[in-house]
């Protein structure tokens, strides 16, 4: 239920008065990193509950607004073979997480070190590398990471041609996409790119970094119609030729 995500009120005994009131007694979601395993798996009313929580940091219950503790990272997991017993995510959920990634099998040497740390006694020890001040610091780094107009131009470009009713929408985007992404998917391009830049040693974002970015950025916001499914065509083949369209498109019809 959304209350075992977000908490609910309980009857307590109050120590001094001897009276009876209610308190509320916080879920899981008051931490700093939650996993939700298999997302689609739960209700459509207790993913509704993450809504509040993942974009205005805040949880509501029984009228009374409680903050969310900084750094709040959510990250879910979702099971693409087995559909029995799950429920679809609601775009405004989907929306509202930065990347989507597929993680495929893992390699040979991969498999092999699973198996050598998981079959054998020894216990690696966890130490802590960054606390909260260190994370929130290093993200507001990020976004002191400069970003030329041309290059967010070039961002808010690709977003509005996944969209079939905007004018810059290629022919293939009217015939295979429904839906296109919404102005989330802008902002994360350009903030995705910019952690890219850092992590690359680069002092400002580049074309090459949207480009590296899109496919887990627009990938879980376009959804695709029924010519794709019935022809085959992936999100991925999508984004790869939209990419090559917004490269040859004149970036100054964006004003």
């Amino acid at each position: 239920m959304p209350s075992d995500i977000t908490g609910t009120d309980v009857i307590v005994e109050n120590a001094k008065t001897g009276m009876k009131e209610f308190k509320f007694i916080r879920g899981p979601i008051f931490a700093n990193i939650i996993l939700a395993d298999e997302i689609n798996r739960t209700p459509p009313k207790t993913q509704a509950a993450l809504l509040q929580a993942m974009q205005e940091y805040e949880v509501t219950a029984q009228g009374n607004t409680y903050q969310l503790e900084k750094p709040f990272f959510v990250l879910a997991t979702q099971n693409p073979i087995e559909q029995e017993g799950t429920y679809p995510l609601p775009e405004a959920q989907l929306d509202r997480f930065m990347l989507n990634i597929i993680i495929d099998y893992p390699s040979m040497l991969e498999e092999m070190e699973i198996v050598r740390r998981t079959t054998s006694p020894v216990i690696s020890p966890i130490e802590p590398v960054l606390n909260a001040a260190d994370t929130l610091s290093l993200q507001e780094l990020v976004k002191q990471v400069p970003a030329a107009d041309e290059v967010i131009r070039y961002a808010v470009m690709l977003v509005s041609m996944t969209r079939p009713d905007s004018r810059f929408a290629p022919d293939f985007v009217k015939k295979y996409i429904q839906w296109g992404a919404g102005p989330r998917a802008c902002q994360y391009l350009v903030l995705g790119s910019k952690a890219r830049t850092i992590l690359s040693g680069r002092y400002a974002v580049s074309f090459d970094d949207i480009d590296a970015l899109a496919p887990l950025v627009l990938r879980h916001r376009i959804i695709t119609t029924f010519h794709a499914e019935a022809e085959g065509i992936s999100k991925n083949e999508l984004i790869a030729k939209l990419l090559h369209s917004v490269r040859n498109c004149d970036l100054a019809q964006v004003s």
